[in-house]
């Protein structure tokens, strides 16, 4: 399985002048990010979307917004998008899930881009 990440121009500002300050971390990070992908038989959508899950359980908006974005440019839809959100109710609770859904709705709206 590849690693088809975000394009340059779709990485935040903060995290470009990590990498550039820290090439090295940014490469290793790169690397780690690629094995994990390549690990196992999930497809790119599946990966995704419980990276979508996983970012509204750390409360990332920024997280959530970059997986709900390439979880659609690998054919998710938004029924499966904002399941991936609301499958957090029982475990976050009401208020995370509701910021959470908001964050990838704002995303939805605004497309892939």
């Amino acid at each position: 399985m590849s690693n088809d990440g975000p394009k340059p121009g779709k990485l935040p500002g903060t995290y470009l002048r990590f990498i550039e300050k820290f090439p090295e971390l940014g490469k290793a990070h790169e690397s780690v990010a690629k094995a994990v992908d390549d690990a196992g038989p999930l497809d790119r959508k599946t990966c995704e979307l419980i990276k979508i899950g996983l970012s509204v359980g750390a409360g990332l908006e920024s997280a959530v917004r970059s997986h709900v974005r390439r979880a659609m440019q690998h054919g998710a839809t938004e029924a499966e998008i904002e399941q991936a959100v609301i499958l957090a109710m029982n475990t976050l609770g009401f208020p995370r899930t509701v910021a959470a859904w908001s964050w990838a709705r704002m995303q939805i709206e605004r497309g892939v881009d």
